[in-house]
């Protein structure tokens, strides 16, 4: 993580300047910031979560930092993302028993406080939480609750479906051996 990615997520707090100076005595520590004031965290099951970040770099404008947690993946977004893109999910019924559902998302907004990993995380730290895009400036772009919405319905539809069959040539003969002694 760059210096002015470490202010920016210390900005989050009420005193910056004592965050970054902790920050400095102990880089291998993890970091606990709030949520709301400079970005909200949308946080999907794994797969699904790389899926919309795919999305968002392959065919929209790409995305800002990014934690990977155990089985789940935390994606940076504006403030206010958090209650807007759950409320647009439910009007929009990308959840429940639609064909293509966005599988459960955890937002977390105002007054929320997450723990995100070391700014620099030691070489014998466990890898269960890390950064896969760490903030690297002082205001990095975040997308907001109608860019994830769309990434998170392209994904919901583009369900990969991987055979361990090869593809069906159509012009073969077919024959029902069911019958057979």
């Amino acid at each position: 993580m760059t210096r002015a990615g470490a202010r920016w997520l210390a900005s989050a707090t009420a005193r910056p300047q004592e965050t970054l100076a902790r920050w400095d005595d102990r880089p291998g520590s993890p970091l606990v910031v709030p949520c709301g004031t400079a970005f909200d965290l949308v946080n999907a099951p794994a797969l699904f979560g790389r899926r919309v970040v795919d999305r968002l770099w392959a065919q929209g404008p790409g995305c800002g930092p990014l934690v990977v947690r155990r089985d789940r993946v935390l994606i940076f977004a504006a403030p206010g993302t958090g209650d807007r893109l759950l409320s647009l999910l439910r009007w929009e019924e990308w959840g429940g028993r639609h064909r293509y559902a966005v599988p459960p998302l955890l937002c977390h907004g105002a007054g929320d406080v997450v723990t995100l990993p070391a700014a620099q995380p030691s070489p014998d730290a466990g890898q269960e939480t890390r950064w896969l895009v760490a903030p690297d400036s002082a205001a990095p772009w975040l997308p907001g609750p109608e860019v994830l919405l769309w990434a998170a319905s392209r994904a919901a539809r583009s369900e990969v479906r991987i055979s361990i069959f090869p593809p069906v040539d159509q012009g073969a003969n077919v024959y029902d051996v069911s019958r057979r002694r």
